[in-house]
Order: C-alpha cells, then sequence, then structure tokens
C-alpha cells in the first residue's frame, strides 16, 4: 500500500514547465491500495514523431490510460499512429499502466507450438518456409500420428505450458476428411490433459469451426501477417478477406481468435498501424495477438530481409497492449534473436506470453533452460490456462479467469 502511494505521490510531482495535464484514471492502483483515482501531471513531448500537439496527444493518452473505460472498437487509424509513434520511453511507460490495470504484470503464459504437418503448402507466402513455391530444403511430410503428437503435448505440459498449439502446412481442410477426423481426437485429448488447445489449419469453413469447438478447441490462430495494403506484395494466394472471413466463422463458433502478424517483411511503419487497426476494431477484439519478428530463410523471396530491432518490436508490442487491453500479447516468432534484456522490455510493454520449444513450427526458439532462467531472473510466473474460450470483451471476473496467476501469487504485483 505504501508503495503505490508513493508512486502516485511521485507522479503528482511531475507537474512542472512543459508538462501537460492528464487525467490517468489509476484504478489498479485503487484495488491495491484503497485510494482514489487522481489526476496526475506526465509528459508529453513536443518532439513527437507526429504532427499530433501535445494536448491532441495528452487527449489521447488519457483515453488509452482510463482503465475503468469500456473497450474501444472505433480507434482511427491516426489515433493508433499517434500511440505507435510516440517517444518511446512515454509509449513504454503508458502501455505498462494499461497492462497493469488489466493483467497481472509479472505472469507471462509458456506455449508450445508443433507442426503436425510439414511442408508442401500451396500458398506463396514470400516469408514462409513450408511453401512448395520456394526451395528451402524443408521437405513435405504427411500428418504426424496420434502417438507423437499426444507424447509432445504431455512434454510440453510437464515443461510447463499451458497451451499446445498445432498447426499444418495446408490451405484449408477441403478435401482432408480423415486427417481432419484426427485432429479432433488430437484436440479433445489435449484438452483432456487440462491445457488449452489451439490450431492453425489454413482456412476452414463454419462446420469445421464448430466440430473443432465441440471437441475442445480453446483459440484459432489465423493470423493478418500485414496491412491490408502491403498484404499482396506478401501473399497472392489467398486474399486479405478470405483471412478476415476465416476469422470470423471462428469467432461465430465461439472459439477465441488468435490473430496478429509479421514485422520485418519490408513493410513500413504506416503498414503496421493499419495492421493493427484491422485487428483492434474488429468486432470483438482478438483473445491473443501474436507479435512476430521475420527470422528469414534462405531461399524464401524475404531471404535477404534485415532483422527488426528490438525497439520495433517494443512499438508493436505497446501499441497492441493499449489498443487492445485485455488481449494476450504474444512474444512470439523472433524471440530468438532478443537478449533476456530486451524480453522484459517486451514484458514491461504489454507481452504476457512466449512460446516454449526448441522450434517454432520449422524456425529456431530459445532453448528451454534458457527461459527457466529467465523467469527466475525476471520474478515471472506462470500463467494456469484458462479451460473455458474467454473473449476479450466480456466482463473483468470471467476475463480474470483467463489470467490467474498460479495459486499462491498475488493477484496483481504494481
Amino acid at each position: 500500500m505504501l508503495g503505490a502511494t508513493r508512486r502516485l505521490l511521485r507522479l503528482q510531482r511531475l507537474g512542472q514547465r512543459g508538462l501537460a495535464t492528464v487525467n490517468v484514471n489509476t484504478n489498479v492502483d485503487s484495488r491495491i491500495a484503497g485510494i482514489e483515482p487522481v489526476a496526475v501531471s506526465v509528459p508529453v513531448s513536443r518532439n513527437s514523431h507526429t504532427d499530433a500537439s501535445p494536448a491532441e496527444k495528452a487527449a489521447l493518452f488519457s483515453a488509452s490510460t482510463n482503465t475503468s473505460a469500456s473497450l474501444r472498437y472505433d480507434w482511427s487509424r491516426n489515433e493508433i499512429a499517434a500511440i505507435y509513434n510516440s517517444p518511446l520511453m512515454d509509449l513504454l511507460f503508458y502501455s505498462s499502466v494499461v497492462h497493469r490495470a488489466h493483467h497481472n504484470g509479472r505472469a507471462v503464459q509458456q506455449c508450445t507450438l508443433l507442426s503436425i504437418k510439414t511442408g508442401g503448402c500451396s500458398e506463396d507466402c514470400s516469408y514462409c518456409p513450408q511453401s512448395a513455391k520456394h526451395k528451402t530444403g524443408v521437405a513435405a511430410t504427411k500428418l504426424l500420428k496420434h502417438d507423437v503428437v499426444l507424447d509432445a503435448a504431455r512434454k510440453a505440459k510437464a515443461a510447463g505450458s499451458s497451451r499446445f498449439c498445432m498447426g499444418a502446412a495446408w490451405r484449408d481442410m477441403d478435401g482432408r476428411k480423415s486427417n481432419f477426423k484426427d485432429i479432433l481426437g488430437y484436440v479433445s485429448e489435449i484438452s483432456s490433459m487440462g491445457m488449452e488447445v489451439c490450431c492453425t489449419l489454413g482456412m476452414i469453413t463454419a462446420d469445421q469451426a464448430k466440430q473443432l469447438k465441440d471437441a475442445g478447441l480453446t483459440a484459432y490462430n489465423h493470423n493478418l501477417d500485414t496491412s491490408r495494403e502491403y498484404y499482396p506484395k506478401i501473399i497472392t494466394t489467398r486474399s486479405y478477406d478470405e483471412r478476415l472471413e476465416t476469422i470470423a466463422k471462428v469467432r461465430d463458433a465461439g472459439i477465441n481468435v488468435c490473430s496478429g502478424g509479421i514485422i520485418g517483411l519490408g513493410e513500413s511503419h504506416d503498414d503496421r498501424v493499419g495492421m493493427l487497426h484491422t485487428l483492434a476494431t474488429l468486432p470483438e477484439h482478438p483473445e491473443s495477438v501474436p507479435v512476430n519478428a521475420l527470422l528469414a530463410v534462405q531461399g524464401t523471396p524475404l531471404e535477404n530481409q534485415e532483422p527488426v530491432s528490438i525497439w520495433e518490436m517494443i512499438r508493436m508490442i505497446g501499441t497492441a497492449r493499449i489498443i487492445m487491453p485485455k488481449s494476450m500479447i504474444r512474444l512470439s516468432a523472433g524471440r530468438v534473436r532478443f537478449l533476456q534484456p530486451e524480453q522484459a522490455m517486451c514484458f514491461m510493454a504489454g507481452a504476457n506470453s512466449i512460446f516454449t520449444g526448441d522450434k517454432l513450427l520449422t524456425t529456431p526458439n530459445n532453448a528451454h533452460n534458457d527461459d527457466t532462467a529467465m523467469f527466475e531472473t525476471l520474478g515471472l510466473v506462470p500463467l494456469e490456462p484458462a479451460l473455458k474460450p474467454v473473449h476479450p470483451n466480456e466482463d473483468a471476473n470471467v476475463v480474470e479467469l483467463a489470467t490467474a496467476p498460479p495459486k499462491g501469487v498475488d493477484e496483481v504485483r504494481i
């Protein structure tokens, strides 16, 4: 209680020349310290990366950090751009405030992603080594057998993962009745282990989505990848609207939507803002938003792309956290390139999930021992699984179920 009060007093003392007054709802501190929300003065840079005036930025951040407000689905592209282009230290601060208002600030979900059918995909995604159109040396395989998949799930749970994700390199599930039946069985059995289950199988029909729901699927991943404008430069075999239609079928079936994208494809900052705008203005915010950094693979059209910096990842994560405050923000592919202190800043910005295991489908990932050491060093705690679909726009009590820390861990740490 004393620590939270001191923090508020320190914020109040920031009022000085050049600072703009912003009403920041400190509801998160109120829950812990028993104190009332106050108006504090926070710095609004007059050297912004955008053309927004200090007053406009102050109003925007006031709305963004009002933790008692209803979720917004009407963000304008300009508003999101103003957040994304803000001075990095301001963005990191505000996204951290929003994150801790809606989530346990130290809790990070560990997920495992298994490629259950690798290579030979008919799509031409420029970043993907599994496309049959690229010469990457990734061999096409058949669907993994029952025992292999279930054994991998058991090992993932034993290693600390609470969500098990299965990816298959297919455009869609048309003509794959036998494989789909097997996958439904995998979903059912893994769900019975007490784990969340996610699949990414390409485009699916409404009926297939219902069957996955009935089998116990927690979430379905279908990334947008990038903005609508830049998308045709990355993929030509599937339209942007087809991706959105698949997301709608998943949502209508009552399955949580997992959808995000990749940075480092050669897109502009405006493209990144555009992708976030599409996600944040869906009828419901995705339950989880993976933020991936391209790992360029030899043989793909993007093999010579320069890696993105940690600051670019922080901008994406922080902006996503502010505009979709109750979603899980997943620090996904590309994490292997970032040092522990860099990953710590991603968690501060609002990331609260990682993928563990030696591989993410076909690309390398962080070693389990390194992640264990990071959790210990940073004081992170693993999230237990939410065993029923939880949509981000449901009431707070339900959302807390999805982010419940292990027994004995404080609900929120400031």
